[in-house]
């Protein structure tokens, strides 16, 4: 096994907000990110983010709300 990938993940299909430390989101099917927390990020709001299936977004997220999709959020 990967040693990056041994602490594990997250899935998420609803709408609820999902809180923690997520090193990477990855679309399983379209999905849109209503709102992410990024605590590594600057720049405008993280908000509406579109992702196709496949599709994957680095950085340090501590709150994840999709809008739509599936995705697994590794953890950091």
């Amino acid at each position: 096994m990967d040693r990056d990938y041994a602490i594990g993940f997250e899935y998420i299909s609803d709408t609820a907000a999902h809180t923690g430390r997520f090193r990477e989101i990855y679309a399983l099917a379209n999905a849109v990110i209503a709102s992410a927390t990024v605590a590594n990020a600057s720049g405008n709001t993280f908000t509406s983010v579109p992702l196709d299936a496949g599709d994957s977004i680095q950085g340090v997220f501590t709150s994840i709300t999709l809008a739509s999709g599936k995705v697994i959020a590794y953890k950091v």
